[in-house]
């Protein structure tokens, strides 16, 4: 579709997860980008227990430029893992839903793990940088509980490092993206979609979070501001989490703790495409899927789109019936830059998580007119 415009270019779009928190910015985290976002007049908060970039010029128009241009956006809060080892496939593919085994190297995958119950503790990437090697790519907020988890299950013939506090990293957006990159590094092919390129102890991922093509830069951190200082010369556009966060929503991409939740499974999160109920030897969580698929979920995540104009829609506001009934709550919610309507995503009942659906969401004491949509919204 068409982007709609800056309408909304002085609305406050920052989704919920970036409110001011109790916690002590003192004590939060930093991307070695910080002096760097500063600079360029970033707006920061809180997220994830760091203090990182919520927008420079404006969250629309720093979506609308990922869209239709290169933005570029710090994501030096995630998680880095290595796992190698004999052992390595074998370990990973009895934790996560996808099928490691499968991977060819250079190649990367989106999998998930799981509770015994099934529900989403994370989801993540997996990169095979060898026969035996692989790099993971996990969520800010589930760092420690992931290297936990991972720990508390230990496999044989297996070397498991956490490299978060090595790595740095950038995610550069947008249809321009290959274009700019070639600018910024010629001797450094960009690899195929979801394909990975380990050069130099840099990682460079087909990858991204935005609908858009684009790649992914891990580096250490001490070599981050000179790599965003080239793609900053070379004309990307600096880009906050905010824009990012639209961004995703707008293409239905699930985020962890707001969509994909531990009393969640991924066959309600519509991530069934991402579980392999029939690989060798199963999974942790697999036992529940196989139950939860064979008498079908109980709830489904749906899109949803308010028709007619209103305030922001944002995670927990209540999804009612027609009739006044509650049926849940948003999951996740914003103006959308590209289409200037409100969209969201919330669990709901299978019967009622059909597109065409008629639909009420209760914002500030009133209710406005909605209805199920089939994803993506753009």
């Amino acid at each position: 579709m068409k982007p709609h415009g800056n309408r909304f270019a002085n609305r406050n779009l920052a989704p919920v997860d970036f409110a001011p928190s109790p916690e002590n910015a003192v004590s939060m985290q930093r991307s070695p980008l910080h002096e760097r976002h500063l600079a360029l007049g970033a707006r920061m908060a809180p997220f994830a227990g760091w203090e990182m970039p919520i927008q420079y010029q404006g969250i629309v128009a720093e979506h609308l430029v990922v869209r239709s241009g290169t933005g570029v956006f710090d994501i030096s809060h995630m998680g880095e893992f290595e796992v190698s080892g004999p052992g390595a496939v074998a370990w990973l593919d009895s934790l996560f839903t996808n099928e490691v085994a499968a991977l060819a190297y250079g190649t990367g995958q989106y999998t998930l793990m799981l509770n015994d119950a099934g529900g989403v503790i994370d989801d993540l990437i997996v990169y095979r940088t060898g026969k035996e090697r692989f790099f993971l790519v996990v969520n800010a907020a589930r760092i420690g509980r992931d290297r936990e988890w991972l720990l508390a299950r230990p496999g044989d013939g297996i070397v498991f490092a956490d490299r978060s506090e090595h790595f740095g990293a950038l995610a550069i957006q947008g249809p321009g993206s290959a274009a700019l990159w070639r600018r910024v590094a010629p001797e450094m092919p960009l690899p195929r979609r979801n394909g990975a390129e380990f050069r130099d102890g840099l990682v460079l991922c087909r990858t991204g979070y935005t609908g858009e093509d684009g790649f992914e830069l891990f580096a250490p951190r001490e070599s981050l501001s000179a790599w965003f200082d080239r793609i900053l010369g070379a004309g990307a556009t600096p880009c906050g989490l905010g824009a990012r966060d639209t961004l995703r929503l707008e293409k239905c991409y699930p985020l962890n703790g707001s969509d994909l939740r531990e009393d969640r499974t991924p066959l309600e999160a519509g991530l069934a495409r991402f579980v392999k109920l029939d690989k060798p030897g199963g999974f942790i969580g697999r036992d529940a899927l196989v139950e939860q698929a064979r008498g079908g979920p109980p709830s489904r995540l749906a899109a949803l789109q308010l028709l007619e104009k209103g305030p922001p829609p944002r995670a927990g506001y209540t999804v009612l019936s027609v009739s006044g009934e509650t049926l849940g709550e948003l999951t996740s919610g914003s103006l959308s830059p590209s289409l200037g309507i409100g969209i969201g995503l919330t669990y709901l009942p299978p019967p009622l998580a059909v597109p065409g659906t008629a639909l009420l969401l209760s914002i500030r004491g009133k209710s406005y007119r909605a209805e199920v949509v089939k994803k993506p919204f753009f």
